[in-house]
C-alpha cells in the first residue's frame, strides 16, 4: 500500500481564505505519479511528451519560414482545436496557428524565438520565458508564455505576455 504525506492545511490570503490540501507520496511524487511540476520522474509530462522539446519545437515553428516544415512542426506539437493567444492576435486550430507566423515574420524577417528560462510546469499547465532575436541576436521582444496541455499531451492553449512582469 502506498503511504502518503498530506501537507498541512493553510489559509492563502490570495486564494479568499479557502483552505487547500496537498497530498503527496513519500517518494515526493502525487498520487497519480507525476512530480509537483506536472512531470513524470523522467521528465516528461503524463502522456510521455518532453515538455522542453513540446516548447522549443513550438518557438521553432513560430518563426519558420518554410510553411510546410511549419506546418509539420504545429500538427506535431499542437491539439487539432489548440488556440495561442498573444496580445496583438490569436488563432485557434493547427492552420491558423501556421498561420500567425507569416504575421510576425512580415514584422521581423529573419527573426526567430528562443526560450530564456526553465520550463515550469504543473499539473497540466507550465510557463516558461522567451526572446525574438535578429540573426545579430539583437532582442527585439521578449515576454513569458503560459501553456495548458490538452488531453493527448500536446498544446492545447498558449497565452502570450509581452514585457517582463518587474
Amino acid at each position: 500500500m502506498t503511504r502518503r504525506v498530506i501537507d498541512a492545511t493553510e489559509r492563502r490570503p490570495h486564494d479568499g481564505g479557502m483552505t487547500t490540501t496537498t497530498t503527496t507520496n513519500l517518494n515526493g511524487t502525487n498520487p497519480n505519479g507525476t512530480n509537483p511540476n506536472g512531470t513524470n520522474p523522467n521528465g516528461t509530462n503524463p502522456n510521455g511528451i518532453d515538455l522542453t522539446n513540446l516548447i522549443d519545437t513550438h518557438l521553432a515553428a513560430y518563426c519558420d519560414a518554410d510553411a510546410d516544415r511549419r506546418a509539420a512542426l504545429v500538427a506535431e506539437v499542437w491539439s487539432t482545436d489548440g488556440s495561442l493567444i498573444d496580445p496583438p492576435f490569436d488563432g485557434t486550430g493547427r492552420e491558423a496557428i501556421a498561420a500567425m507566423t507569416d504575421v510576425v515574420l512580415a514584422h521581423y524577417p529573419g527573426h526567430a524565438f528562443r526560450r530564456t528560462t526553465v520550463v515550469d510546469a504543473h499539473h497540466k499547465f507550465a510557463r516558461y520565458g522567451w526572446e525574438l532575436v535578429a540573426s545579430d541576436g539583437a532582442v527585439a521582444i521578449s515576454g513569458t508564455d503560459v501553456v495548458e496541455l490538452a488531453a493527448d499531451g500536446r498544446l492545447g492553449r498558449i497565452i502570450g505576455f509581452f514585457g517582463d512582469l518587474g
